[in-house]
């Protein structure tokens, strides 16, 4: 049984969408994962409609949780509808600390911003042509 070069890039086509598919979806699952590791109490949280709040209670049975989203409004909404934290809980470590001792030297790959080095009146100064013009009649 031959195989006709057509079929074979059609095998070929097939089995890479479906390595895509299912690395998407470990991807989306690792991403839900992570999600949930992040919503506890104390964490500022926003639902898949919109609504800011901060996050009171928990409780996983019911899979519902309590958001305050001003003083004294408190909510009843599903877990599920929590789709980001905005930041993260106040238990958790959000500091990070940045080392400043390379004397000035950029890093390897760092972007450098150059001061500009033309002023506003020369970008927009147009060369003279009626200068160019007359120099060119004068030479014949």
């Amino acid at each position: 049984m031959a195989f006709d070069p057509l079929t074979i890039i059609m095998l070929v086509v097939l089995a890479v969408l479906v390595f895509f598919m299912f690395r998407n979806s470990r991807k989306r699952k690792a991403q839900a994962e992570e999600l949930q590791s992040k919503v506890m109490v104390g964490a500022e949280v926003m639902t898949n409609f919109g609504l800011f709040g901060t996050i009171l209670e928990m409780d996983d049975e019911e899979n519902q949780v309590l958001l305050e989203t001003t003083p004294g409004t408190v909510l009843k909404v599903h877990r599920q509808t929590v789709t980001r934290v905005v930041t993260d809980s106040p238990l958790a470590p959000t500091t990070t600390e940045v080392d400043h001792t390379n004397d000035g030297e950029p890093e390897y790959g760092e972007r450098i911003d150059e001061p500009a080095t033309t002023t506003a009146d020369e970008s927009t100064a147009t060369p003279d042509v009626s200068a160019e013009k007359s120099d060119k009649k004068g030479d014949e």
